[in-house]
């Protein structure tokens, strides 16, 4: 249903619904697209949807046919000052959460998770998701299960003999714009974490997870 509006309604919705229309909702859907109808959608599934004659609600229509793209995949990710351009690419890739990991290298300890989740939710409306990726609690490196991981391994851009195909897990860790420590890659590398290559050049984290979701998805 091409150009039609796509809003996120929360994970609890279904046919016959009345749901109350936010402010910047009505605005968007009726002054910005100046349409009535729209398409609303959570937790995989998606309807169609209308707004009532005061413009306060929107009534849930019959669900549609469309399936969820998202991949089961977790990205695990030390914060950074793009956070927001991360989360929107990743949200676009099919990330189905979100695990802000605290490195030793990790300097954007300040990042503002409720913006963070709206990103979210913008990127999964406007890339035909039916669902909107979990952003979880930040955690220390040093609490992570690394045994079932791949982790963008930045050592290949200085020479080191890194594997070209990914280890069969839905689990992506990306450092920061520092990369890891040197302790953090003993860590890696003793859990048996499956380090991957991204290239000759170094690349910023957040294009570096996109990468790295790229190889999961297509296990290259």
């Amino acid at each position: 249903m091409k150009n039609i509006p796509r809003i996120f309604l929360g994970d609890d919705i279904n046919t016959g619904m009345v749901v109350e229309v936010a402010r910047d909702v009505m605005h968007y859907l009726t002054r910005v697209m100046r349409r009535r109808d729209c398409l609303v959608f959570g937790c995989g599934n998606e309807y169609k949807a209308h707004l009532s004659d005061d413009d306060k609600y929107f009534i849930v229509g019959d669900k549609t046919e469309h399936t969820d793209p998202s991949m089961d995949i977790t990205l695990f990710f030390a914060p950074i000052k793009r956070t927001d351009e991360l989360i929107n690419m990743a949200t676009q890739m099919g990330v189905a959460c979100f695990q802000p990991v605290i490195t030793e290298y990790t300097i954007a300890n300040h990042v503002n998770w409720e913006r963070m989740q709206k990103i979210a939710i913008e990127a999964a409306e406007q890339s035909n998701r039916n669902s909107v990726p979990k952003i979880m609690p930040p955690v220390k490196f040093v609490d992570l299960n690394l045994s079932d991981i791949v982790f963008a391994d930045e050592r290949a851009t200085r020479g080191h003999q890194i594997l070209n195909t990914v280890c069969n897990t839905k689990s992506v860790l990306i450092g920061p714009e520092g990369g890891f420590s040197d302790a953090e890659f003993v860590a890696l590398d003793a859990a048996g974490a499956c380090g991957i290559g991204l290239g000759k050049t170094v690349l910023r984290a957040e294009l570096a997870a996109v990468i790295a979701i790229a190889k999961v998805i297509y296990n290259k």
